[in-house]
């Protein structure tokens, strides 16, 4: 197959990386607006959702991480990629069969009984067959494709290129990004995704975890089966969550189900340990008598107590409007980019908290989450991978929340089941709470007027700060922009130049470009120098 042919791979992937920074960088140049930018993105959205559809592969994986990306990449872009699903017609049967035996290192039929030739589900990087083990035992096996492990290194090093070309070359849709750690969490999950090995590790350790609860079941796995390449697991019947007439036929209750949902997922997003970071209805099945079947481990986040601690420092910290203690908290979670001083973020956290919610409810709400927007954008922040996660799996969750309760407020659904969280006796959780209550100015109404008669005052000393700061850094780019039209224009006059055999015009032209190249470079080392002052929160 072409697309498996590793030289066109790499020249589809970087010509479509070029093409995207000259259409951006010409854009600017020509000054368009906004909407135009904005209508920019989309089609290069959908040129990059087709490329990758077409090359398959570890690729619509990266795919499907960049759109959960929303902090980092323009809406237009991400609205043409959010929905990429992978689905991919699968192999021969004759490919997986040598994959198999090669992994078992044996023939098919000394290992199972018999193995349906056609596949039940089909991805990118997988395909699950159902099967008998020669005890009569149904299972499910998961195949890693078998171009996978060639494609694996020719993507990862067409990744690494452009990664290397972004952080010199393009046009940072924020004011900077840490493109060095972007790539490496990337790696690092499809990395864990391709080792099927390290899913059995999690599917047993999730199955140890909720052994004590009846409604919830996770496959048993055979590790004597199981190899880097190949998963065999418990084979159990079941519907997908969002089937509702089966949910119907069933005679179950969609509000307690919810319940029983949110109750299954809270512990693993604030607790430290694992979680489920892919929790779509496919992965979650139910049976009749209600309980829940959680597949799929390859995509998972973890919560160390590191984490946790922190979490708790960040909670006590906006609680007790100790901003300091809340902004050391986020850079020690990760969520500063490195270098940056936690103090650049104490001002908006304050901000945010300060704010009485009366307030809110007259403002304009367009208004005002613009004006958040464009201050977080104006940040040394970039979310880590796995707390993207833990965001995703949550907003999953509160979709089929609400998709098996539709009736009701997602809020009184889930308020019993936090409730029962905060009262499994865990100490530090009342502690936290009783600190809360303790800082609330019940009878402190002079501060409360004086916060609020300051709120004006410090949201426009806020808001002037981040125009300046933008101004400089619109400044930067258009010293840029101009060196680069110089730069460009020396190149073709150059050209042109020699191809009349006009001396002096190609040494003059060649000449200018020179000098645009060293006013750009100049320019760059000087804007870089400003940014990381910006981000140490040196610049007031």
């Amino acid at each position: 197959m072409k697309s498996e042919n590793k030289l066109w791979r790499m020249w589809k992937v970087l010509s479509l990386a070029l093409s995207i920074v000259v259409r951006v960088y010409w854009y600017r140049l020509r000054g368009k607006s906004q909407w135009e930018k904005e209508k920019l993105w989309e089609r290069i959205g959908k040129e990059f959702k087709d490329t990758l559809f077409e090359l398959n592969g570890v690729l619509i994986k990266v795919g499907q991480l960049l759109s959960i990306r929303e902090d980092l990449l323009p809406k237009g872009f991400i609205s043409q990629i959010q929905d990429l699903v992978d689905h991919v017609p699968p192999s021969t049967w004759e490919e997986i069969q040598t994959v198999l035996e090669r992994e078992w290192g044996t023939s098919i039929s000394s290992k199972v009984m018999d193995i349906d030739k056609d596949a039940v589900a089909s991805a990118s990087i997988g395909e699950v067959y159902k099967a008998r083990l020669l005890d009569g035992t149904q299972v499910a096996i998961k195949v890693q494709r078998p171009e996978i492990p060639t494609l694996v290194k020719t993507d990862f090093r067409t990744l690494s290129i452009i990664i290397w070309f972004a952080r010199h070359f393009a046009p940072m849709p924020k004011g900077f990004i840490d493109f060095k750690m972007l790539y490496r969490e990337l790696k690092q999950v499809i990395e864990q995704e391709l080792d099927f090995s390290k899913e059995m590790s999690t599917a047993i350790s999730f199955k140890q975890r909720f052994k004590d609860q009846s409604n919830v079941k996770i496959p048993a796995m055979y590790p004597d089966l199981c190899t880097d390449k190949v998963l065999v697991m418990e084979w159990i019947d079941g519907v997908r969550l969002n089937d509702k007439e089966a949910m119907k036929g069933y005679g179950l209750d969609g509000q307690k189900l919810a319940q029983d949902l949110f109750r299954l997922f809270l512990p693993q997003w604030l607790e430290p340990g694992i979680f489920h970071a892919d929790p779509h209805a496919g992965n979650i099945l139910l049976q009749p008598d209600g309980s829940f079947v959680l597949l799929d481990f390859g995509m998972i986040g973890e919560i160390s107590k590191r984490d946790s601690a922190h979490f708790q420092d960040l909670l006590e910290g906006v609680l007790l409007k100790n901003f300091r203690k809340a902004s050391e908290a986020l850079s020690q979670l990760g969520f500063l980019l490195p270098n940056a001083s936690p103090k650049t973020i104490e001002p908006v956290l304050k901000e945010f908290v300060t704010l009485d919610m009366e307030q809110f409810k007259q403002m304009d709400m367009i208004s005002v989450k613009k004006e958040i927007n464009d201050m977080v954008k104006s940040l040394p922040v970039q979310v880590p991978t796995r707390f993207i996660f833990l965001g995703r799996s949550f907003a999953t969750i509160e979709g089929l929340v609400h998709t098996l309760s539709p009736d009701e407020e997602t809020l009184d659904v889930v308020k019993p089941a936090f409730l029962d969280w905060v009262k499994d006796g865990n100490t530090n959780k009342w502690e936290l709470l009783m600190k809360w209550v303790g800082s609330q100015p019940l009878f402190q109404t002079v501060q409360k007027v004086r916060q609020l008669l300051d709120v004006p005052e410090r949201a426009l000393e806020q808001k002037d700060r981040h125009q300046l700061n933008e101004f400089q850094f619109t400044l930067f780019e258009s010293q840029k922009k101009h060196a680069y039209i110089l730069l460009l224009a020396g190149i073709i006059g150059g050209f042109a130049g020699l191809g009349l055999e006009l001396e002096f015009t190609w040494q003059g032209s060649f000449g200018l470009a020179v000098f645009g190249s060293a006013l750009y470079w100049m320019t760059a080392i000087r804007e870089r120098a400003w940014l990381k002052k910006l981000k140490n929160g040196q610049l007031h």
